[in-house]
């Protein structure tokens, strides 16, 4: 996925209130998910479309800034782990829940293995 810089701009000739986007056709990625977590958070469950591409825009953009200033720590130009963390270490409820998902996933990356060497054994058994 490239991810963009996403500017928006006034319109010299509009209202003050009137905004142009400069990526106004581009599909939407997040749009289920949101009105989901908007409904969670106790928003109507349908929620303006507008509300929800206007949330979506914060998120990319978030997550684009964030990935560009984990690309300058660390090693140059990559990503990882390490950086992130980094970067959210001084925000408390952001560096809980990195935790708590890199737990998560390391729960889920031995459950899955497990997993597997039960298959594994049980298909060992049914072909002697």
């Amino acid at each position: 996925m490239h991810l963009t810089r996403q500017y928006i701009t006034f319109d010299e000739d509009a209202d003050e209130d009137q905004l142009v986007s400069t990526n106004a056709g581009r599909k939407r990625l997040f749009s289920k998910e949101l009105r989901c977590m908007m409904f969670g958070f106790g928003d109507d469950k349908n929620p303006y479309t507008e509300t929800v591409d206007l949330l979506e825009d914060l998120v990319i953009e978030y997550i684009a800034e964030t990935t560009h200033r984990a690309m300058e720590i660390g090693r140059t130009g990559r990503v990882q782990v390490e950086d992130i963390i980094f970067l959210v270490r001084k925000d408390q409820r952001k560096y809980a829940r990195v935790k708590d998902l890199l737990t998560m996933n390391e729960e889920l990356k031995k459950a899955r293995k497990a997993f597997d060497e039960i298959k594994y054994v049980g298909n060992e058994g049914k072909l002697k």
